[in-house]
């Protein structure tokens, strides 16, 4: 007994070490599962590994934004944070409701006495003295500063917030470029009191962008214009004009609070305004000549600085958008591009390609010989985008070809089928199998809904296919061209799948290159 007792301790010391060892590794999975949202995380050169692999659960498990298992339509790497867009961003950025607010401002300032209870007289009055040791901007307390300040505070309070988390993302790049041509760094204001860091505003007079440009302007300052692209709304572009324009201003009348009315008025209405007032170099002794917009346009930019140096004071509390310029980067496509192609490969939304590249006016991003259009992506993307772009091209090139053979053709009435509807059947499976859409076959049968019945016949007048097959009467061979993937092919020929291609060709795993032959078809 005194022989098997120290045994007996010695097998539970081992039950209970391995058992600590199995809660250990169970407490790393969960803590793991809890940061990747229970995937495994694989190398980027792991992608194409992994396509070709037969294992469906572990495909299942990789965190992308969606798989398709083939040769060029693959996805990247995804990041739950980067996924998910503050929808502030979404809702606001676009809209004009923000933009057209701040205009009729400019055009309808009340300069009555407005009553603000929390922000007394005095302390107004010890800030601004604050704000213009600081500024070289003439932000000294005047009854009407005062009021315009405080109508603003009164306001649209949760739009000056999302204004606020706009400019976590603008304002580094302003400043990056103001400081650049020695610039005071509070004319990042600016853009707010033009545009209200919209860029695609557009004013009634045809003014665009960020930084307002008229089209004469915009062309003066190297900005372009064409049926794709429009210069004036590119955050960078458009920023560095605004910041040479100005300095040009600056050189003419060496007084930024003139540059600010002559920003908005042109530099002739000022110079009027300085000889119908005496000489006087004063914008407050100008302000009763100038236009009635510029003559708000100095009091409106200086309450922005005011609201925004103070925002801690007044309560403010703007959202954090997840994404900053820093953290954004850019590439320089060799192929036309769609945002659409663009989110299907990168799982970056729509939203947000839209937000980071504001210049393209029908959401393509065009190629030209000798033109440098570029598309920014979040930094986490844009390796993934490099890493894996001729795939991309080959992608989106599939994507076109589908496309074009999707253009209706010419019905041969001895095509025609009669297919019966069998059990688990629906329109867009029926549609897909015969290389037509869902609405022809409602049409050709007169159907109101979509619903079928097990039985049902159907008349469908399929697709001619429009690709190269040999021995289309026995068994039909394809030569594969630069850009087709297996996915691609089997969309070109109604029937066949990728499953069917593989195993007609003994193919192990997905990949092709041009000039192969592939079996369509037993014969």
């Amino acid at each position: 007994m005194k022989q098997i007792l120290p045994f007996l301790m010695l097998l539970m010391s081992v039950a209970a070490f391995a058992q600590d060892k199995k809660e250990g590794k169970k407490n790393v999975d969960g803590q793991e599962n809890k940061e990747t949202g229970d995937t495994i995380r694989l190398p980027e050169q792991d992608f194409f590994l992994l396509l070709d692999s037969d294992d469906v659960d572990l495909a299942n498990k990789v965190p992308v934004h969606k798989i398709i298992k083939d040769s060029l339509i693959f996805a990247l790497l995804d990041d739950p944070g980067a996924a998910t867009i503050d929808s502030l961003w979404q809702q606001e950025l676009f809209e004009s409701s923000l933009y057209i607010d701040l205009k009729d401002s400019l055009l309808n300032q009340e300069y009555n006495e407005v009553v603000f209870d929390d922000l007394p007289t005095d302390t107004l009055k010890l800030r601004l003295q604050k704000l213009n040791a600081k500024t070289p901007f003439n932000v000294e307390y005047n009854p009407l500063l005062e009021n315009v300040i405080k109508s603003y505070l009164k306001r649209n309070k949760k739009g000056m917030e999302r204004l606020m988390a706009l400019s976590t993302y603008y304002f580094p790049l302003f400043e990056q470029k103001l400081d650049l041509y020695n610039i005071p760094l509070e004319i990042k204001y600016l853009a707010i009191v033009e545009s209200a860091l919209n860029p695609r505003a557009r004013s009634r007079v045809g003014a665009t962008g960020l930084w307002q440009f008229m089209f004469a302007t915009g062309k003066m300052h190297g900005l372009d214009v064409s049926s794709y692209v429009d210069e004036r709304m590119d955050p960078i572009m458009s920023t560095e004009a605004a910041a040479e324009y100005l300095s040009t201003l600056y050189r003419v009348f060496e007084d930024w609070d003139l540059v600010l009315a002559s920003y908005n008025s042109g530099p002739g209405n000022v110079s009027k305004a300085i000889r119908r007032s005496g000489g006087s170099t004063n914008y407050w002794n100008l302000r009763p000549y100038l236009p009635r917009e510029t003559a708000g346009y100095v009091p409106a930019f200086l309450a922005t600085m005011y609201i925004f140096e103070y925002a801690e004071e007044h309560g403010f509390q703007p959202p954090h958008p997840r994404t900053t310029y820093f953290e954004t980067d850019t590439i320089h496509p060799r192929k036309m591009l769609t945002f659409e192609q663009i989110s299907q490969v990168t799982g970056v939304e729509k939203e947000m390609l839209q937000f980071l590249n504001p210049s393209y006016k029908l959401d393509v991003i065009p190629f030209v010989e000798d033109e440098k259009y570029s598309l920014r992506l979040p930094r986490n993307r844009t390796g993934l985008f490099v890493n894996n772009e001729e795939a991309i091209y080959g992608y989106t090139q599939a994507l076109e070809e589908k496309k074009e053979e999707a253009l209706p053709q010419l019905i041969q009435p001895e095509s025609t089928v009669r297919y019966r509807v069998r059990r688990g059947d629906y329109l867009g499976k029926i549609a897909e199998r015969y290389g037509v859409g869902v609405s022809q076959i409602k049409q050709w049968n007169n159907l109101r809904s979509n619903n079928l019945r097990i039985g049902q016949r159907l008349l469908i007048y399929p697709r001619k296919n429009s690709a190269t097959a040999e021995n289309s009467s026995s068994s039909r061979i394809y030569t594969v061209k630069q850009g087709d993937s297996l996915w691609s092919i089997s969309k070109k020929f109604p029937g066949v799948t990728v499953k069917q291609i593989k195993s007609l060709n003994n193919m192990n795993s997905n990949r092709l290159k041009p000039g192969m032959k592939l079996k369509l078809s037993d014969g």
